[in-house]
């Protein structure tokens, strides 16, 4: 391909993205024009195909950075997905395909919503770690595609990109390239600002091949491309670009980054490049032929479809499809006594068994989490994956994994760290990814350790956090019950189980179930007290229930295993659980400001715990038969 038609190809792409972002008044022109080369010679390398955007064997491509977000959809336009002209003049605008930030299942070829900076690189880390077990399982003559990540300064300098590069390495990620758009430019400025390590050394020193080069010389990008795919281990090419590349005075500028160049750059910019300066959001014809996917992207689908045996199209089949009705659950005796985290471990056990495509890993945390699933070996041959302690980056790498199509993954940790993997967690339940959070020891019931690592405001975040869904089952059978809801849901779950054992329960599927997020446990008839809990505070409830019926006050029981559930259900099942006759108290051992839903008096931590026997914990801050009774008595 001439060096004529790629500059062509390449100018056509800026002057997109520059004419988007001005019509809207809105949006990051320069970090597109920058890489606009490098896309266009990138076209040519990717096997992927525009009809299907779901075709398992696809190259993957991660925009890392939301700032290249009119680079996104004009190559997602070019290349033949369903993103029209149409749909980029409505850049940024109510309803539309094109949203700021590129979103998974909103706009067509996403393959994942990467928002903040840092998490595309993760998440390119993650379909990277999916295809080496799907080889595993399917063979690399089957599985053999490369995962692409497009990144600039500020995913580098964020610390989620070290964490997955580190794992990258750490693992050999053979087919795992990044793309670094070094134009050394940030929304203040130059980053020798605030920013000067040697990248360059950082990736050799995690085991990266690490290629240089200008990132605006056709050669050198496709030389640097081709190489790549022919590493032994991950690669970082380094390419130097220009920010606000193709711009007529902006050329190279801070202020190119954030913000539209002005109708007046625009025009001495098309005019610079030999565009028609009076036309907009223009893409020739021969352009459009050059770019295009659709036609080699079917010839390569197909091709590959027909090299398939009959023995691995069934495999694959399973494994996008798993039957959960097929699971064994483990049971549990009532009156025995048992952590949720440990229940936990058997139930994880026990999917696995029946679920091939059911895998996962802890931030170094599997003997306390109770995460590893026995006999069945360590990544990437095996399904426990050992993250380390990257609980960010573990999480942005577990979502990417649940969306390669062919898996169902968990990540866990200590409820308290869950903080650090927050936005992951967020953009799982904005993306409706079924990622599995496993989160253990999760109140003061942690004990000795303290303050630092006694979960109090963490119910309540979680909660509050849309399309999540966060278990906290009373035991183990209640567990059980917890996941049989989980794994059917569209939408990520966290189960937050106790580190203290927990006795089975009496099960009581009368008055609803787990599927409702709560369910009367125990009905008095005349009763004039609803006593609310979840996880190890159920027994309370029910313990100081048999305490206030001996002082002559009835109190029904209800167990809030899913508090997410339970907002979700209609006014008549919630009256015919919490009986509208009765004073409503909840009682939880972390801040439960949620409750005020339901409940008209809530007990709950109004200060962080302490270090100290759990047992003595619960008795200074309150939870115990005696101390509820009275402040029930109290307060009716």
């Amino acid at each position: 391909m001439s060096k004529e038609l790629l500059q062509k190809q390449a100018n056509t792409i800026r002057f997109l993205a520059a004419d988007m972002v001005q019509q809207a008044n809105s949006g990051h022109p320069g970090a597109p024009m920058g890489l606009a080369d490098i896309a266009t010679v990138l076209s040519n390398h990717l096997n992927i195909n525009p009809s299907n955007d779901k075709w398992l064997n696809r190259d993957r491509l991660v925009f890392s950075g939301g700032h290249a977000t009119g680079l996104v959809y004009s190559l997602l336009h070019l290349w033949g997905f369903d993103v029209s002209i149409s749909d980029i003049k409505n850049f940024r605008q109510h309803n539309s395909k094109t949203p700021g930030h590129p979103e998974y299942g909103h706009t067509h070829g996403i393959e994942i919503t990467t928002g903040p900076l840092g998490q595309g690189i993760a998440n390119a880390v993650g379909f990277s770690m999916a295809s080496k077990y799907a080889q595993n399982i399917l063979g690399k003559d089957v599985i053999n595609h490369n995962v692409y990540c497009l990144c600039g300064d500020g995913d580098l300098q964020e610390g989620i990109s070290y964490e997955a590069c580190a794992t990258a390495g750490h693992l050999g990620l053979d087919n795992l390239v990044i793309i670094y758009d070094s134009n050394s430019i940030t929304i203040e400025g130059d980053t020798s600002i605030a920013w000067s390590e040697n990248v360059k050394k950082r990736f050799d020193a995690i085991n990266f091949e690490v290629i240089e080069i200008d990132g605006h010389n056709f050669t050198q990008i496709d030389t640097a491309l081709s190489k790549a795919k022919e590493a032994t281990k991950p690669v970082l090419i380094i390419a130097k670009t220009a920010i606000g590349k193709g711009a007529a005075t902006l050329e190279g500028s801070h202020h190119t980054h954030g913000a539209p160049l002005g109708e007046d750059e625009i025009r001495a910019s098309k005019q610079k490049a030999g565009f028609n300066p009076d036309e907009k959001f223009v893409v020739p014809y021969d352009i459009k032929g050059a770019f295009d996917k659709l036609i080699k992207g079917v010839e390569a689908e197909n091709e590959w479809n027909e090299s398939l045996s009959d023995e691995i199209k069934t495999k694959i089949e399973e494994l996008k499809n798993p039957n959960f009705d097929a699971i064994s659950y483990p049971e549990f005796e009532e009156g025995t006594s048992v952590a949720t985290r440990s229940s936990n471990h058997k139930i994880l056990n026990a999917i696995a068994k029946a679920i091939p495509g059911f895998l996962g890993g802890s931030a170094d945390l599997a003997p306390s989490n109770k995460t590893e699933l026995l006999d069945m070996g360590d990544f990437p041959t095996g399904r426990n994956i050992h993250f380390g302690i990257k609980e960010h980056a573990m999480a942005s790498i577990c979502n990417a994994m649940n969306l390669y199509g062919l898996f169902r993954v968990y990540s866990a940790t200590f409820f308290v760290f869950s903080d650090y993997l927050k936005p992951s967690a967020r953009i799982a339940a904005l993306s409706n990814i079924p990622h599995h959070f496993i989160w253990t020891h999760d109140s003061i019931g942690v004990g000795e350790d303290g303050p630092t690592h006694q979960p109090i405001e963490h119910l309540t975040q979680f909660r509050a956090l849309p399309n999540f869904y966060v278990f906290r089952p009373a035991d183990a059978t209640e567990n059980v019950d917890c996941w049989k809801v989980a794994l059917k849901l569209n939408a990520p779950s966290a189960f937050v189980c106790s580190r203290q054992n927990l006795e089975v329960l009496k099960s009581n599927k009368e008055f609803g179930d787990v599927s409702n997020g709560a369910y009367l446990l125990k009905k008095r008839e005349g009763a004039t007290v609803t006593i609310m809990a979840s996880g190890s505070e159920v027994m309370l409830a029910l313990k100081t229930g048999c305490a206030l019926e001996k002082d002559g006050i009835l109190a029904n029981i209800v167990s809030v295993p899913c508090f997410d559930l339970l907002v979700e259900q209609d006014k008549e099942y919630i009256s015919n659980i919490i009986d509208k006759n009765t004073k409503v108290f909840a009682v939880e051992a972390a801040r439960a400001l949620e409750y005020y839903k339901y409940a008209d008096v809530v007990y709950g931590m109004d200060s962080f715990g302490a270090s100290a026997p759990a047992k003595d914990l619960f008795e200074e801050f309150g939870f115990t038969i005696d101390s509820l009774k009275e402040k029930i008595k109290n307060d009716l």
